[in-house]
């Protein structure tokens, strides 16, 4: 049954948030992979498809936007994983550049409770 759940990578530097979010997620039923930075987030992202991706802006080595820019360019025919940015920058700026990279929606990480977010992610997967 384990090969019929969702999967998710959760690339997320707050390691409070990633936590949170990955136990609400796991008692949803999903799969989830973990990334505490924008390059091991990548590296996973590159090796499998998921399902979702949460990934944040702000992040070590690789920030989120260099994170979709490099995975655009490397499987530029191939991007199925769906990618959400979660960030607490609020600027529309960010939010344009973030949807133009390909990331399909943008949620403000204060505006969410864990709970609202696997909430968001069970819309965007139905």
């Amino acid at each position: 049954m384990a090969e019929n759940k969702k999967t998710v990578l959760l690339i997320e530097d707050d390691i409070f948030l990633r936590e949170l979010v990955g136990i609400k997620l796991r008692k949803s039923k999903y799969q989830v992979t973990e990334a505490s930075n924008g390059q091991e987030g990548l590296e996973k992202l590159l090796a499998q498809e998921y399902d979702i991706v949460l990934l944040d802006i702000m992040l070590p080595i690789k920030t989120g936007f260099e994170v979709l820019e490099e995975y655009k360019k490397k499987k530029p025919d191939t991007i199925n994983s769906k990618i959400v940015i979660m960030s607490n920058l609020n600027e529309q700026n960010y939010i344009t550049k973030a949807l133009k990279l390909g990331a399909i929606d943008y949620v403000i990480k204060a505006h969410y409770s864990p709970t609202e977010i696997v909430a968001k992610i069970n819309q965007l997967l139905q």
